[in-house]
């Protein structure tokens, strides 16, 4: 059968104190509903719909996707309510499944167990024991184990609340039965809402099937109502992630101080020490060792990169086996070539610079073109603003910048070109030749420094 998913989004989220509706809280830099739907489209369904309401037309533009029909719900009456908001918009032949936009963790592999349940004429619910239950409706089984209704907490009796087997809310089931059981929920309970788990004593006294799928891990189905609960999720969602990459062959120093944040490529052998945040789409090559506190976005590394203590790495691309840090700062649109070595306190913006150049002190080169085998001294900047526009150095294969040199773009420095130590470029340097631009030292003799007056106490 063709499958739909329906996922519910239009809570408040009280408790998190907060003027952000709660689907848009982040986990793993990203809201909670992203995760949510990205495991909605693994499965491949005809049709996502999104059922959204506090904060209005905030959430589908946070969420920026064109393909999901966004349904609004105008007053919050309930989950059942909520769903059918939503059904109108589903193919009544699909098979049916109910995600929260809160939820984030649960796992694909869980998801197609119970829509294959429902697949078979039942209805899959996704169940799941909890040590400590509180807060969730209880699944109530008759003398032979079978679910005979859900009661939710409020409702339940002291004998029920001791259950420990709890409803999720996941639900897979046909949409078209759904259909014919939605307009017989009530709300006469405690808190006057239309329950989508009430449908589950409607289908029994129908003789509908109703089977339970058993979440492994109580993580999985976790929903979020406070930043507690956000913040222990974060930590299960990077523990979860640290444990597939060491599986990878990949060396963490602390799992616990780990934090991906996007989609993480790995190869072998690849040593990350601790509190390192990936964030958008990385690429580590074999043999890639990055140091602590460090952070990288939307890079590749290459094979043998080593990247030491401290750094920041953003929309860049480093070569095979160079060499990057302590303290160093590249930024977005630098390419860095094999071998290349940039050192403690550089930074580098949107600049290429080539294979086996060194840039180890203290630098700052932006909108650059440095050859192979190039050598920039320490205190080195290349002067790309002159207050309205950006403008371009180049400097070509094996040229030595000395120490504390201003280059004032736009120049050129040739090929083997030498660059005396304080000098300001201001037009170009000829290959292969010496280029200076210092006054020429001088001594006063005699001359004396100013004493403080001792009167001035």
């Amino acid at each position: 059968m063709a499958v739909s998913v329906i996922i519910l989004a239009a809570g408040q989220g009280t408790r998190m104190r907060s003027t952000l509706p709660k689907v848009l809280h982040r986990l793993a830099g990203r809201p909670l509903l992203s995760h949510v739907i990205a495991k909605a489209r693994q499965l491949n369904p005809e049709q996502i719909s999104i059922v959204y309401g506090h904060g209005g037309e905030t959430v589908p533009k946070a969420i920026g996707v064109t393909d999901i029909a966004w349904v609004r719900q105008e007053s919050q009456l309930g989950t059942g309510h909520a769903v059918a908001q939503g059904l109108p918009h589903v193919n009544p032949e699909a098979l049916l499944l109910i995600l929260y936009g809160d939820v984030p963790l649960v796992e694909v592999q869980t998801l197609q167990s119970l829509l294959a349940t429902a697949g078979e004429g039942g209805i899959g619910l996704l169940t799941v024991e909890l040590p400590h239950p509180k807060g969730y409706g209880r699944i109530i089984r008759d003398r032979s184990g079978r679910i005979s209704k859900i009661v939710e907490e409020a409702d339940a009796s002291p004998e029920q609340r001791k259950i420990r087997e709890v409803n999720t809310g996941i639900i897979a089931i046909e949409a078209g039965y759904l259909g014919q059981l939605i307009p017989k929920l009530s709300n006469n309970n405690a808190q006057g809402e239309y329950y989508l788990t009430d449908i589950i004593e409607h289908a029994i006294a129908d003789n509908h099937r109703v089977e339970a799928v058993s979440a492994t891990d109580p993580v999985e189905v976790m929903g979020i109502n406070d930043r507690g609960q956000l913040a222990r999720l974060e930590r299960a969602y990077q523990a979860r992630e640290a444990a597939r990459l060491m599986g990878e062959g990949v060396s963490l120093s602390d799992p616990a101080r780990f934090d991906l944040r996007g989609e993480l490529e790995v190869g072998q052998d690849i040593d990350i020490d601790i509190n390192v945040i990936f964030e958008g789409r990385v690429a580590l090559g074999d043999g890639v060792t990055i140091g602590p506190n460090c952070y990288i976005r939307n890079a590749v590394l290459g094979e043998g990169v080593e990247v030491l203590a401290n750094c920041v790495i953003e929309d860049a691309t480093i070569d095979a086996y160079a060499r990057i840090g302590p303290f160093a700062r590249i930024r977005p649109e630098t390419k860095l070539g094999e071998g290349v070595h940039v050192g403690n306190f550089v930074e580098i913006k949107k600049s290429t610079i080539n294979q086996g150049s060194k840039v180890n002190h203290l630098s700052y080169i932006g909108d650059a073109t440095i050859g192979k085998d190039v050598n920039i001294g320490a205190g080195t900047i290349t002067c790309n603003y002159d207050g309205a526009n950006k403008h371009h150095t180049i400097i070509e294969d094996h040229a030595f910048i000395g120490s504390d040199t201003q280059i004032v773009a736009p120049v050129k420095i040739g090929t083997g070109a030498t660059i005396g130590a304080g000098a300001t470029i201001t037009r170009d340097a000829p290959p292969g030749e010496l280029t200076l631009s210092r006054v020429p030292q001088q001594t006063r003799s005699g001359w004396k420094r100013a004493t403080k007056n001792k009167s001035d106490g």
